[in-house]
């Protein structure tokens, strides 16, 4: 699990597909500085397990369903990427619950520049929209947001905002992105889970009144 709070701006250095899985190394000194094999590392949101590490950087698989389902095959030597250590029990979750099992890729489609801060308006899958709340948490290409303006639930292309401050423009590679620039999404895991149980609970509501 993690926080959704980088600690690590990366560059990839290779990125290797082969079909349906690729292979990428990234240059990251602090967060493999207490690395293990098998550690957990979110990069640009994803989840990727540590194959191999050294002092300056790790390496890590990329399946298929990563790939299909992320920016992470969009990425090559030099590309910057946002980077986080799986959060250890007992920190502190100062950003939100965040599984780095990112839901869909969504795309920069506005971006307004204010004194010292930044409003960015993403596109999001319509199949997402409904998990989406104002003033409620998203994680965007692995850093923990709040959502300060979404698109009616009636929109046939929905939309998200959020307010990005200094430090944020400056610690994550949000600071740089351009319109059209894509990036990962993962919706808050809270409201799927409810969504779920909702579900079920109507479903045997819906057999009770059949069977009087």
């Amino acid at each position: 699990m993690f926080t959704g709070i980088i600690e690590e701006i990366g560059t990839v250095s290779a990125l290797q597909q082969d079909g349906d899985n690729a292979v990428v190394r990234i240059e990251a000194p602090t967060v493999v500085a207490d690395a293990t094999h098998g550690a957990s590392i979110a990069v640009d949101g994803v989840c990727l397990t540590v194959v191999e590490h050294d002092a300056d950087g790790f390496t890590a698989d990329v399946m298929g369903e990563t790939l299909s389902r992320s920016t992470l095959g969009e990425l090559a030597a030099g590309s910057k990427v946002n980077l986080e250590r799986a959060m250890q029990a007992g920190g502190r979750l100062a950003g939100h619950i965040v599984q780095g099992h990112v839901d869909a890729v969504g795309t920069l489609i506005e971006r307004t520049a204010h004194e010292k801060w930044d409003v960015l308006r993403f596109s999001i899958p319509v199949e997402l929209a409904r998990y989406v709340v104002e003033k409620g948490s998203i994680t965007i290409s692995g850093t923990s947001l709040t959502v300060s303006a979404v698109s009616e639930p009636e929109a046939s292309e929905p939309w998200l905002e959020v307010s990005l401050i200094p430090t944020t423009l400056q610690l994550t590679t949000l600071g740089a992105l351009q319109v059209q620039d894509r990036v990962n999404l993962e919706v808050d895991v809270l409201a799927k889970y409810v969504e779920r149980a909702l579900a079920g609970y109507q479903r045997a509501e819906d057999q009770s009144g059949r069977e009087k």
